[in-house]
């Protein structure tokens, strides 16, 4: 039996950074990355044995939990038929009509094999509706690795280069690439004027923490992108069918011109999607100009997982997932208060976020040192508590997502009793930090 180490230190020859998505070397936390061996449920095993309460759920993909048997079914049946065709299977056309059933006001989806895909063809849809250039999109907000959306970014970026010293943007991406891009804060409603074609938002920030809208940012987007006759996209790769059944257009009662999903949709398995208003889509090839296409999109597996994980996302799912993080949440900021640790924990539906905030908050600021933008998120991430508090808790065997940019994802296989268990390690980690 191999050790963590042991893969890792074999993942260092083979691999850049011995992983194959940057968050996962622990960079930001420090240590060896553990290898996961298996999962069932709320539960992850790595290769040597430790069984670890897990929040990470591949970054909001298992929201029924690891390795569900309704999904494991659906995945052997479809294997069983053929893992790729080229060719199209009723299972996407299933798909696309349940996640337009679910949306209101999408008319038509184009299903995709990862939310960088979506996002990158999204923009590209916009731009050839629009006729326009120009990307309006919000510091902090992570819409996938393509190029022209590399400014600026939360989530993994952040760690990976921000902590260099330098800006939020990659290697190899060009000035050209990012020349019609332009960067706002989050939760301020910015001017636009008629060169911008599209304006991409995540509706609740969830690639920096977890940052809400404030009251009137997202319908002050709409109505500032139907005065310059932009569009609006809600990137919902994290929020899709995780906040309700709508999505964040359900949640917030605002509806985009575009949205953008992945994660839930497709049950652990790659995917992606994008999706309009059949006059918007018709844009897209073969019917207009717009060119996509994708090898593997609409893939048989990925579309049995998916309609397997939407058929248990009813009401009563989203209530008890509400729930259960309702009671995560509350039993975290119970445990630093306890603990005398500033710390603040926010929750917007089934999603928990986790702030440092400083021990002696400043008396001018109104919201206490909140975070409400990605400036006032990286100041809590400077102030270097999450390794401390991430090391106490996987110690404790619970694991969170390696890296302070990211949320917890309670599932529906979360119980009271791994919640409870979830805030005794927190009890015994926060008096450390």
């Amino acid at each position: 039996m191999s050790t963590n180490d042991e893969l890792y230190q074999r993942g260092l020859r083979v691999i850049p950074g011995g992983v194959n998505s940057p968050v996962r070397a622990f960079r930001s936390v420090g240590g060896t990355p553990y290898f996961v061996a298996s999962g069932s449920g709320s539960r992850v095993t790595d290769v040597e044995g430790r069984e670890f309460i897990d929040y990470v759920q591949s970054y909001g993909a298992s929201i029924l939990g690891h390795a569900h048997p309704v999904v494991v079914d659906a995945v052997r049946d479809a294997a069983g038929r053929g893992s790729t065709f080229g060719a199209p299977t009723e299972g996407e056309v299933r798909m696309a009509e349940e996640i337009v059933a679910r949306v209101p006001g999408m008319e038509q989806v184009r299903l995709v094999s990862s939310g960088t895909e979506a996002t990158m063809s999204a923009i590209r849809l916009a731009r050839g509706v629009t006729g326009r250039d120009r990307i309006v999109k919000f510091e902090g907000n992570y819409h996938g690795h393509s190029d022209a959306l590399l400014a600026a970014a939360g989530s993994g970026v952040a760690e990976a280069v921000l902590g260099t010293g330098a800006r939020p943007d990659s290697g190899g991406v060009t000035a050209g690439a990012v020349a019609d891009t332009v960067v706002h804060p989050y939760n301020v409603v910015p001017t636009l004027d008629d060169t911008v074609a599209v304006v991409i938002v995540e509706p609740v920030a969830a690639n920096m923490g977890l940052v809400p809208p404030v009251d009137g940012f997202l319908t002050g987007l709409r109505a500032e992108c139907d005065r310059v006759g932009a569009l609006l996209l809600f990137d919902e790769v994290i929020t899709g069918f995780r906040l309700g059944v709508g999505g964040a257009t359900g949640w917030s009662g605002v509806t985009p011109d575009l949205w953008c999903f992945g994660k839930v949709i497709g049950g652990g398995l790659p995917v992606g999607a994008f999706g309009a208003s059949a006059a918007v889509m018709s844009s897209i090839a073969p019917l207009g100009p717009v060119y996509q296409a994708g090898t593997l999109s609409g893939n048989p597996l990925a579309t049995a997982a998916g309609l397997a994980v939407l058929s248990q996302l009813d009401a009563s799912a989203y209530e008890r997932l509400v729930a259960t993080a309702t009671a995560l949440a509350d039993g975290l900021s119970a445990a630093f208060a306890d603990a005398g640790v500033a710390a603040v924990v926010p929750r917007v539906g089934p999603l928990v976020g986790l702030f440092f905030l400083p021990d002696t908050p400043d008396a001018s600021d109104p919201r206490g040192g909140v975070p409400v933008d990605f400036a006032t998120v990286a100041a809590s991430v400077d102030l270097g508590r999450y390794p401390a508090w991430f090391h106490g808790m996987l110690d404790h065997g619970i694991a969170l997502a390696p890296g302070p940019y990211e949320v917890m994802f309670p599932s529906l296989a979360h119980t009271d009793a791994d919640v409870e268990a979830t805030l005794a390690a927190a009890r015994a980690v926060a008096p450390t930090l």
